[in-house]
C-alpha cells in the first residue's frame, strides 16, 4: 500500500469481515490476510495457509456503500482525527454520574463528559478505555486496581463520537480472565449495536491475534495496533487462549506493523507505556516509538502515565517522518495532584499524498480539565480551557485534598494550568481556544 517501508512478506488471502459503514464510508474489517508468524504453533499453520476462493477486498475493492470524496484537487486525501488520553474511571466519577442520575441509581455520564462531547468531531475519533466494563454480573469497582465501570459508561463513550475504542492497558487483568471476557462480549455487543464503531487491543485467541484491525475511513483503509508496558504483576492462566500483546515483544510488533503496512493506508499505533506521575519520557520508550515508526507507523498514541507528556516528529532512514504524542494523560480521572488533572485532546490530520506517502499535519493539542467541587470530589465532570475560567479555578476542590505528595501538587489556578500544560506541550502545537 504505502510506499515507504514496503517489505517482501508473502501475504495469503483470507477473508475480511466487513461491518457496515457509516459516516465519511467508513467500514470496519477484520484482516484474515495473515502471514504465518515464525512462533505460530504447527496446529494453526492452516489457518494462514489455506486458500480462499472469493474475497471482499481490504479497503481498495470489494467495499459496500458510497464513500464520500475528502480528496483535494492535489490528489491528497486527508482525514481528521481526535484522540484523547486514559479514561479512568474511578469510583467518584461514577458516583458522580450516579448523583446525577434521575434516580440517583443509575448512572448519567453525560454529566461529566457534556462540556467536551462538541470538541469529538473527527472522522476518526480515539479513546483508551482505561478501566473495564464487564457487565451486570461482575461488581462495579473504582480503586487501586479493581476497576469495572458501569455499563452506561459504554454507550456515553459511543454517544460522544467515539469510534475507536482501545483496551490494551495495565488493568486490563483487573477482574482476572472471566473480567477480560466479559469485557470482549459487553464490547461485541456494542459493536453488533454501532457498525461505526471498532475496539482494538485484546484478542480471543492465538489466531484473532492475527487478524489485524481495520477501519476504511474517506475512502483510506486504517489498520490500529495496540500494546500495553504490564498488566499490573497479572497474569492470564497457561491454559487461557486469550491474547494480550506487551511491548516487550518487539519481534511480533514489528511483524504486526508490517503486515499492517501490506495491507492498509495508514497504520494507527497506540501505546500504553512510560512512567506514571512524571514529565519525563523514559529513553525506552523514545527508542521504541523510533522503531515503531521506522517499522511502519504513521502516528503512535501514547497513554498510561496520567500526566500529559510531549510529542514530536520522528523521521526514518528515507527521509519520511511519523508522529509521536508520548503520553496525552487522563481524559477523566478522580486523581487528587494538578499535573493528573490537565489532559491532551489531540487535534490533527492524517494526509495520505497522491503517491501514498503518509503526513501527519495540523496538529493542534487542547488542555482537558477535571474539575470537582470540594474535597470529596463531588460533581465531577471536565471542562475544555476555552471553558474554564477563574471563578470555576478558584472553587476547585483540589486545595481541599489529602495528597501524599506533598501541597505544591494542590495549587490551582488558571496560571497553574498554563504552566503545567506548557512545561509538556511545544508552543507550535498549543491550542487554547
Amino acid at each position: 500500500m504505502k510506499n515507504h517501508l514496503r517489505t517482501t512478506m508473502l501475504i495469503f488471502c483470507g477473508a475480511i469481515l466487513l461491518m457496515g459503514t457509516v459516516g465519511c464510508g467508513e467500514t470496519n474489517q477484520i484482516n484474515e490476510d495473515a502471514a504465518i508468524p515464525a512462533n505460530a504453533p504447527v496446529e494453526y499453520a492452516d489457518v494462514f495457509t489455506d486458500e480462499i476462493g472469493e474475497t471482499t477486498g481490504t479497503g481498495e475493492e470489494g467495499l459496500q456503500g458510497e464513500t464520500e470524496d475528502t480528496t483535494g484537487g492535489d490528489g491528497n486525501t486527508s482525514i481528521h482525527v481526535v484522540a484523547v488520553g486514559d479514561n479512568l474511571v474511578q469510583q467518584s466519577v461514577y458516583q458522580s454520574a450516579q448523583a446525577h442520575s434521575a434516580d440517583g441509581v443509575s448512572y448519567n455520564f453525560d454529566y461529566c463528559y457534556e462540556n467536551v462531547k462538541p470538541l469529538i468531531d473527527g472522522d476518526l475519533n480515539i479513546i483508551n478505555q482505561e478501566t473495564l466494563i464487564c457487565g451486570d454480573e461482575f461488581e462495579i469497582s473504582g480503586s487501586n486496581f479493581n476497576f469495572n465501570s458501569p455499563t452506561e459508561l459504554g454507550d456515553t463513550v459511543i454517544d460522544m463520537g467515539f469510534n475507536v475504542i482501545t483496551m490494551c492497558n495495565n488493568h486490563l487483568l483487573d477482574k482476572g480472565e472471566s473480567g477480560l471476557n466479559a469485557c470482549l462480549n459487553y464490547w461485541d455487543m456494542k459493536m453488533s449495536e454501532h457498525p461505526e464503531v471498532l475496539t482494538c487491543g485484546v484478542y480471543r485467541d492465538y489466531v484473532d491475534m492475527q487478524k489485524i484491525r481495520t477501519k476504511e475511513v474517506c475512502g483510506k483503509n486504517v489498520a490500529f495496533l495496540s500494546y500495553t508496558e504490564n498488566t499490573n504483576g497479572y497474569s492470564l492462566p497457561n491454559n487461557s487462549e486469550l491474547e494480550i500483546i506487551y511491548t516487550s515483544q518487539e519481534d511480533l510488533i514489528q511483524q504486526q506493523i508490517q503486515l499492517a503496512n501490506q495491507m492498509a493506508d495508514i497504520v494507527v499505533v497506540t501505546c500504553h507505556w512510560g512512567a506514571e506521575d512524571t514529565y519525563t519520557v523514559t529513553d525506552g520508550v523514545r527508542a521504541l516509538a523510533q522503531k515503531i515508526i521506522d517499522w511502519g507507523a504513521d502516528v503512535i498514541i501514547g497513554t498510561h502515565p496520567h500526566v500529559a507528556h510531549t510529542m514530536e516528529y520522528l523521521t526514518r532512514a528515507d527521509g519520511t517522518q511519523g508522529f509521536v504524542f508520548y503520553s496525552l494523560g487522563n481524559f477523566i480521572s478522580a486523581q487528587t495532584d494538578h499535573i493528573n488533572l490537565i489532559g491532551e485532546l489531540a487535534d490533527f490530520d492524517i494526509v495520505v499524498q497522491d503517491n501514498e506517502t503518509v503526513t501527519i499535519e495540523n496538529v493542534q493539542v487542547t488542555p482537558v480539565i477535571t474539575h470537582y467541587d470540594d474535597g470529596s470530589l463531588s460533581n465531577l465532570r471536565l471542562y475544555p480551557y476555552s471553558m474554564y475560567t477563574d471563578e470555576l479555578a478558584s472553587q476547585h476542590g483540589l486545595p481541599y485534598c489529602t495528597s501524599s505528595t506533598g501541597p505544591s501538587y494542590q495549587v490551582w489556578s488558571m496560571e497553574k494550568i498554563r504552566e503545567l500544560f506548557e512545561t509538556s506541550v511545544p508552543e507550535q502545537f498549543r491550542k487554547y481556544e
